[in-house]
């Protein structure tokens, strides 16, 4: 028994605006979501969409994750950064070291990412989107491999990292030392139990193997809140 990875959903001050920086720069189609906001659907082997939900939080610290987009030449690197940065995107500094070759931007909410040189062995095999790079410890990365069923492809130094059989983006975690809570994380999963299944006993199974129900405040909903052992929030939603 495992969970479906549906979504990673961002929080945002303006979600349709978000939604179409992503659409542009991963030529993704926007379409409404059901629960409120703006989602994005894949075109490649990804496996999940992207949701833009409304909040009125602003953001407050580097993001838990983010994304690493891959380049197959120096020129298509250069053309992924022009096109961010045509769509509302801008170059940031996180303490990245000159001799670097990846360059860091952010979306026009803050939301950091990466756009990964040519020649990168560790996703090689991927997609566009190559990983979904974490702040995180060894320990959750064992928790969403057994949560989620995807198996571990990295397990070195306490850095961890799943993929999904079907293919599609790496999960990573980088190990100690984790940067400190600032609040709610601005991304989050969206799970469902796989295959139909039951809600409850989902959630049940996901605390047998760390995981906590939280309140974030969501009053009566449909779907569980919960944490994962490094506290990161995410919603299970029931099965379609």
């Amino acid at each position: 028994m495992s969970s479906q990875l549906l979504a990673l959903s961002f929080d945002a001050n303006d979600p349709a605006g978000v939604a179409r920086f992503w659409s542009g720069v991963l030529g993704w189609e926007m379409v409404d979501d059901a629960r409120g906001g703006v989602a994005l659907l894949p075109s490649d082997d990804t496996g999940f969409r992207l949701r833009f939900v409304p909040s009125e939080e602003q953001k407050t610290g580097p993001n838990q994750m983010h994304f690493d987009l891959t380049s197959q030449s120096l020129e298509q690197q250069q053309e992924t950064v022009a096109r961010a940065l045509e769509l509302g995107g801008r170059h940031i500094d996180i303490g990245q070291l000159p001799e670097e070759e990846h360059v860091v931007l952010a979306d026009p909410e803050g939301n950091e990412f990466c756009v990964i040189e040519p020649g990168n062995n560790f996703l090689a095999d991927c997609g566009f989107i190559g990983a979904l790079s974490s702040d995180g410890s060894q320990q959750v990365g064992y928790f969403w491999s057994e949560a989620l069923g995807w198996p571990l492809v990295w397990d070195q130094d306490q850095e961890t990292a799943i993929r999904s059989p079907h293919g599609g983006p790496k999960i990573t975690w980088g190990g100690p030392p984790l940067d400190p809570r600032t609040g709610k994380n601005r991304l989050h999963f969206d799970l469902a139990p796989a295959d139909g299944g039951d809600l409850q006993a989902e959630v049940d199974r996901l605390v047998s193997l760390g995981a906590k129900r939280i309140d974030i405040g969501q009053s009566d909903v449909a779907w569980v809140v919960m944490a994962d052992p490094d506290g990161n929030e995410f919603c299970v939603l029931p099965a379609a």
